[in-house]
């Protein structure tokens, strides 16, 4: 029987005290997930060019009714405070300056995937869902797709509809967000 040494896992606490006391810098590439503190994948220009016309899209139609956030926290429990590409969270006067959202603020939440589409895949959206996440898009770059999971039951999405180009993308929590795929997967 090999030996495996103890891992320490990180609250959401010691993890915002990390930062408080500048061991993380609030610029560093981490978040944390499932208590550990996990190295996220650089951004690149094709990656970046879709978060930035998402967030046009979304923001251009639900300025009045939604927070439209970009590669900013959302505390899923004790363990987890991953950083979406992006979160379309309820509207609240003050943008959430007391605590980041948490899933109950959540309306859709949305990872642009590259080089990440499996780690997304199998570990975010299942987080997602067993946190209660109303419904996740994987908008993946690989397979020119969109994936939209929602109906979150017993910690899983029990609905996933995949989206092609030339299909329209409507939100089962939003019905008003109805997209043109080619106007997502530009």
């Amino acid at each position: 029987m090999a030996w495996q040494p103890a891992r320490k896992l990180f609250t959401t606490a010691e993890y915002h005290q990390m930062i408080e006391a500048g061991v993380i810098k609030e610029d560093d590439r981490v978040e944390l997930f499932n208590g550990e503190i996990i190295e996220m994948s650089p951004i690149g220009p094709r990656h970046a060019s879709h978060v930035d016309r998402l967030n046009e899209i979304l923001t251009a139609k639900f300025r009045k009714f939604a927070i439209v956030r970009v590669q900013s926290p959302i505390t899923l429990g004790d363990y987890s405070e991953p950083q979406p590409d992006l979160t379309l969270l309820k509207r609240r006067a003050d943008f959430y300056a007391s605590g980041h959202p948490t899933p109950a603020d959540v309306l859709i939440v949305i990872e642009v995937s590259d080089s990440t589409v499996e780690k997304d895949r199998r570990a975010k959206i299942p987080a997602y869902a067993q946190a209660g996440i109303p419904e996740a898009w994987l908008i993946d770059l690989v397979e020119d797709r969109i994936e939209v999971h929602s109906k979150p039951y017993n910690n899983v999405y029990q609905e996933v509809r995949i989206i092609q180009r030339s299909q329209k993308v409507i939100s089962n929590t939003l019905p008003q967000l109805k997209l043109k795929a080619d106007e997502v997967l530009g």
